[in-house]
């Protein structure tokens, strides 16, 4: 089920809590139910939902089969998204999966009890959400740090020595933004690299100061990994493919819709390994086999069209999408 905004969304949200509160996790007494619940509408996201279901079903746990997965997603509506984790709660769903970090405060706000998967959010610690230094008790699944992108800005200039102006937009609302720009400003004063950058607080913004970086001269666009930029991608690689100017980014997923590089985590991989943590909870109902995990599989990943655009020779290890 997908919430949609519009001038009805109160009428949508009145029928959507109807609709759960009669299909519970206890169901027909047959299937078990999960929630999965996605803060918004991403190609490179969903693909992480991907994961979680094939996950899921080579386990025997197949959708509309041998368990019931209610997908709800705010499409990037805060009150939609907490009114959807509360009805989640509220239906005792058996388990509720989370995609991305705003997806993960948001049921971890509603309860301690019903075991959390979470998938495609920075550690706990590092998205706010511990409690006297701990993780919820209920919260399991597979989290992501931010040491990584050192390798992202090593790539970068391995591609395009020539580069020595990046630009950068973040989201200084988010925290894992505001991490992952410590991490790029200090990996990119390590390499000689002057990094310009910009907030931005909404997806609405992202044309208007992509057009401010690229005003300033940048050889380089740094996509960080930032909720507004994977909504806004389209918009920021226009203007970036306009002025002949690449981008790199950490999420292979935005290589496919555009970006010339990236290293970083495969999000089908790591929906898939937060599935598998699910049936797991499927399979024993005890929460002791479960752990938080830090993403296993990060892979580096060019876009041929774009490194022939830039004249860059594909290079050996990366894996090349067409």
């Amino acid at each position: 089920m997908i919430i949609k905004k519009s001038s009805y969304g109160w009428l949508v949200c009145v029928l959507l809590t109807v609709h759960l509160f009669s299909c519970t996790n206890k169901g027909d007494g047959r299937m078990p139910e999960i929630g999965f619940l996605d803060a918004f509408e991403d190609a490179t996201i969903s693909q992480a939902r991907d994961g979680f279901v094939a996950a899921l079903a080579k386990a025997g746990y197949v959708n509309d089969s041998t368990v019931r997965i209610k997908f709800l997603n705010a499409q990037g509506d805060l009150a939609t998204l907490v009114q959807a984790s509360q009805s989640m709660v509220a239906a005792n769903k058996i388990l509720i999966a989370t995609n991305s970090t705003q997806a993960t405060i948001a049921a971890a706000k509603q309860t301690k009890t019903i075991p959390i998967v979470m998938m495609v959010a920075p550690r706990p610690d590092i998205a706010g959400l511990q409690i006297d230094g701990e993780k919820p008790k209920n919260l399991f699944g597979v989290y992501e740090v931010l040491n990584y992108l050192d390798t992202s800005v090593v790539v970068m200039q391995r591609l395009m020595p020539q580069i020595k102006k990046v630009g950068v937009m973040c989201n200084q609302a988010e925290s894992q933004s505001r991490d992952a720009l410590e991490v790029i400003t200090n990996a990119c004063k390590r390499q000689g690299i002057e990094l310009v950058v910009l907030s931005v607080s909404s997806s609405g913004e992202a044309q208007a100061v992509t057009d401010a970086l690229l005003a300033k001269n940048i050889d380089a666009f740094f996509a960080l990994p930032d909720n507004i930029i994977f909504s806004a991608f389209e918009t920021i690689s226009r203007s970036c493919e306009k002025a002949s100017v690449p981008i790199f980014t950490s999420e292979a997923g935005l290589v496919a819709r555009g970006a010339l590089a990236s290293y970083g985590a495969n999000f089908y991989q790591w929906g898939y390994q937060a599935g598998v943590q699910a049936a797991v909870y499927l399979k024993t109902k005890n929460t002791k086999q479960l752990s938080l995990q830090e993403v296993a599989n990060r892979h580096f990943v060019i876009n041929k069209k774009q490194a022939t655009k830039f004249g860059i020779e594909l290079p050996m290890g990366f894996e090349v999408i067409e």
